[in-house]
């Protein structure tokens, strides 16, 4: 959990808060249809829970925030371009809402979904 400390008192951040702007950035990408659980287990007790970070793993290093996110990309987009923008996105989304810094933003590629068949 990070920590911040002013003369008023400390101001601790939830790695939940940063999984879900890290969602809500994730899904704004281009090309990204959803995010993927990390393995069944995951999946099973975040649609339980209903957690709205689903897909999305944080894990605080001290000051160094590292973020894991599972996507589910359109069919037919370029996989790099795509997991180069959610990663620069999800990375400047956090940074600007938190004032932290990022170290690394991983984005895995959990499967492609065909729209229109047509």
């Amino acid at each position: 959990m990070s920590e911040n400390l002013t003369t008023l008192g400390g101001v601790h951040i939830s790695p939940n808060v940063v999984a879900t702007i890290a969602y809500q950035a994730t899904l704004e990408s281009y090309g990204v249809v959803g995010l993927a659980p990390r393995n069944l287990a995951d999946g099973l007790v975040k649609s339980i829970t209903r957690e709205p970070a689903r897909g999305v793993a944080v894990k605080y290093d001290d000051d160094r925030i590292d973020i894991e996110v599972n996507v589910i990309i359109e069919y037919g987009t370029r996989i790099s371009s795509v997991a180069e923008s959610v990663s620069k996105t999800v990375r400047f989304h956090v940074e600007k809402a938190l004032g932290l810094t990022v170290n690394s933003v991983n984005v895995h590629v959990a499967g492609l979904r065909v729209s229109n068949i047509d």
